[in-house]
Order: C-alpha cells, then sequence, then structure tokens
C-alpha cells in the first residue's frame, strides 16, 4: 500500500487497492474497496502541480449540492504529495460504453450533462477560469518545463511547447462567452447509471471559463474514444446552431499546455 498520511488511515484501513489507469490526469489514482462498503478513490498528486487536488477539493465543496459530484471524505498534504479521498459515484464511466451504446445515445448524454454543467449561477462562483488566468498558467507550464510534447495531438506532434505558447497568444478570441465549465469534459469524467448520466468526475481545472472550453475537449474525447468524428452531431445535441469552429480549436491548443 502506498505511505499515505495518518490522518487517512481510518478511511482506507484493510481496503484493497486498484489503480485507475484510464484518463491523462497528473494524479495516480487509485480505487478502494471492501466487503461490505462503497468504494472510495484516492488521488496521489506531486506538489508540483499548481496544488491541482486542494483546488479539486475546494471544486467539490462549492459544487455539493449543486451537481452530483463525489463528496471529499478527506485532504492532507506531506513534504511531497497531496491527497484527496473521495466517495464513489454510481454507474460507470461513459468511455467503458462506447462499444454497447449507439454514439446517439452517448451523444445526447454528453450533451445534456454539458447542459446542466454550464447552466449552473457563475454569479458567487469564486474559481476563476478565464484566459487571462488560463494563459498564465500555460506560461507557467512552457517555463517550468511541465508541458509534455510528446503527448501533443498529431497535428502538432513535433513542434515545441514555446511555439504554441505563441500560437496561444497570437490567436486568442476577442470574446469569451462565460459560463460554468468542467475544465476537463471528457467521457471518462461522466457517470452512467441505469441508462442516464449519475454525476460527474475530476474537477480540478473546473470554474467560469468559456463554454468552448468544454465543448472543444468533448468533441475531441468523442472522436478518442469511437474512432469517429462526432463534433456536429454533438453540437446539434448540445443546441449550438452555429458553431464557432476556430474557438474549438483554440481551446484544444489550450489544452495541450496541461
Amino acid at each position: 500500500m502506498t505511505i499515505v498520511p495518518r490522518q487517512l488511515h481510518p478511511f482506507i484501513e484493510g481496503m484493497t487497492w486498484t489503480r485507475i489507469t484510464i484518463g491523462e490526469s497528473k494524479s495516480d489514482t487509485f480505487r478502494l474497496d471492501r466487503s461490505g462498503h462503497a468504494a472510495l478513490y484516492l488521488k496521489i498528486a506531486p506538489r508540483i502541480h499548481w496544488k491541482a487536488l486542494l483546488w479539486e477539493k475546494e471544486r467539490l465543496d462549492w459544487l455539493h449540492g449543486r451537481l452530483p459530484v463525489p463528496d471529499v471524505v478527506g485532504y492532507e498534504t506531506d513534504d511531497r504529495n497531496e491527497y484527496l479521498l473521495i466517495t464513489s459515484l454510481p454507474g460507470c464511466h461513459i468511455a467503458s460504453l462506447t462499444v454497447e451504446e449507439p454514439n446517439e445515445k452517448i451523444i445526447n448524454l454528453l450533451a445534456t450533462g454539458l447542459r446542466a454543467i454550464h447552466a449552473i449561477p457563475i454569479h458567487d462562483c469564486p474559481f476563476d477560469m478565464t484566459l487571462n488566468q488560463e494563459i498564465e498558467r500555460a506560461r507557467h507550464n512552457v517555463v517550468n518545463d511541465l508541458v509534455d510534447e510528446a503527448d501533443f495531438d498529431d497535428t502538432r506532434l513535433g513542434r515545441s511547447a514555446a511555439e504554441l505558447f505563441k500560437e496561444l497568444l497570437s490567436t486568442r478570441p476577442a470574446e469569451e462567452d462565460l459560463v460554468f465549465t468542467h475544465g476537463d469534459y471528457c467521457l471518462p469524467n461522466v457517470m452512467m447509471d441505469r441508462k442516464e448520466v449519475s454525476g460527474f468526475v475530476d474537477w480540478g481545472r473546473a470554474g467560469v471559463a468559456d463554454r468552448y472550453k468544454d465543448i472543444a475537449l468533448v468533441v475531441g474525447s468523442l472522436e478518442r474514444n469511437t474512432g469517429e468524428d462526432l463534433e456536429l452531431a454533438f453540437l446539434e445535441a448540445y443546441g449550438l446552431s452555429s458553431p464557432d469552429a476556430d474557438k474549438i480549436e483554440y481551446y484544444k491548443l489550450l489544452d495541450e499546455f496541461w
């Protein structure tokens, strides 16, 4: 068992650990099971990553009662890592259902979920994830060599993070259509139970931002998980009659820096 702060021991004693490998999280994530008890999830992240798990803990606390999200069981730190222990949600993530469920069903579930997230009022939201903030975080990652250039999308492989950052600055949209956003809205982060959306996970990058931030990520996730270009079908299901293709590409570019 991975060594964790003693404050978390009462919650995880006797649990069986299973590493979660799906997704591209900077955290190590484990499912913790014990007979007769609901599963828990433990996320462990190096403290170098922007206090990523503190951000997620704060967002989960704020979202409690607003959306179906995990409850925070505990959050601790030590000299090297952050540790976030959360409850599980019912069902399974949508990425695991792309073989057995028709694309139309997957698209409608994702669109329904995203509309619910974007409908959260933002007047009292304390999490600013607008471009002014995101560009500075991207700059920090470039300067500190935290961008994985080998993980760029196929269209950008072979280019440097510094080169992409210049493009990020030069192609910045003039306006932002601000809503509450998930920040990493992709198939593994949307849960389904009994043929309906049952909740959402991985909230570390949530906050007020352009709705296209989520839209760009989910259309890319659909293609990766189904092998098909379903962008137009998703946009129609979401309710965008005149989508902004330039914004979709811009927010795909922004995502390269995480």
